[in-house]
């Protein structure tokens, strides 16, 4: 029999568990804070009392063409994670159900991409990117994005695939189904909640890729990160201006993660507990 917890216990832990939220919590809060500052009281030192001017908004999104970025980043998130899907749905299927001694070892080689400094690879695909032509355009951005996250893709639709009994796929072979039938029809259901947790990781992962989308466009394709480090110039930071411009890029993903948190958390933790 499980062992109660004291109040006082369950108190603590409950006092610890807010304060860290609230640790993790305060660059966004901050960062809020300083969007409705003055350029003078963003730059005078840490002041948790702002003006409340809402000016650097208004500049934003009219003066700046904020809607052109975040029509970018929702196409480039979603692009990107429809591609990738498509990509790794069946890599995972096959070697979840039909692996080989290699399996692994490709796997990890994947996996072992990731720990790679971007840096490192920039040149050559830069250079890839001007000759044929795909710099600042979204199919060029769509594909990086895609290709950069594949690993971590494969590796949890692979993880959540190992979870499904093999014999649900092998009674509809049974029963007289296609390949096409079997993953689209059966495996695609069955591991639903991994795939629409994979989904939204990605669209996270994508929304808030910074070190290509800034070194591979310029205005056509750019998305909000490049937008952000537009706020860059000669003359300085615009603190307060940055901080509302980075506001508005990460309010869209700050709210899909709220309503969607838990059918992310159902996904990362599918097939945990049995």
């Amino acid at each position: 029999m499980a062992r109660a917890i004291s109040p006082r216990r369950k108190a603590i832990a409950t006092l610890l568990s807010w304060a860290i939220a609230l640790l993790l919590f305060f660059p966004i809060l901050y960062t809020i804070i300083t969007s409705v500052k003055t350029e003078v009281e963003a730059i005078s030192g840490f002041n948790l009392i702002p003006s409340f001017t809402f000016e650097n908004y208004i500049e934003v999104e009219t003066q700046r063409d904020y809607w052109k970025p975040f029509t970018n980043s929702v196409l480039l998130s979603i692009g990107s994670t429809f591609v990738a899907l498509i990509i790794s749905v069946p890599a995972a299927w096959a070697m979840a159900f039909s692996p080989t001694k290699r399996t692994k070892d490709v796997l990890m080689w994947m996996l072992s991409t990731k720990m790679m400094p971007s840096v490192a690879v920039l040149v050559p695909i830069y250079l890839m990117f001007r000759d044929l032509r795909l710099l600042d355009t979204h199919f060029g951005l769509i594909a990086i994005l895609m290709l950069i996250n594949l690993p971590i893709v494969v590796w949890m639709l692979y993880t959540y695939f190992r979870e499904i009994p093999g014999e649900i796929l092998e009674a509809a072979r049974m029963d007289g189904a296609t390949l096409w039938n079997e993953i689209i029809h059966v495996l695609m259901p069955v591991a639903l909640p991994g795939i629409t947790s994979t989904m939204l990781l990605n669209i996270i992962l994508a929304w808030n890729e910074a070190f290509w989308t800034i070194r591979l466009t310029t205005a056509n394709a750019a998305p909000l990160t490049a937008f952000i480090a537009s706020f860059s110039s000669p003359q300085g930071l615009f603190w307060a201006k940055l901080s509302a411009a980075s506001t508005l890029a990460i309010a869209p993903i700050l709210i899909m993660g709220w309503f969607s948190q838990k059918q992310l958390v159902r996904g990362l933790t599918f097939g945990a507990v049995k």
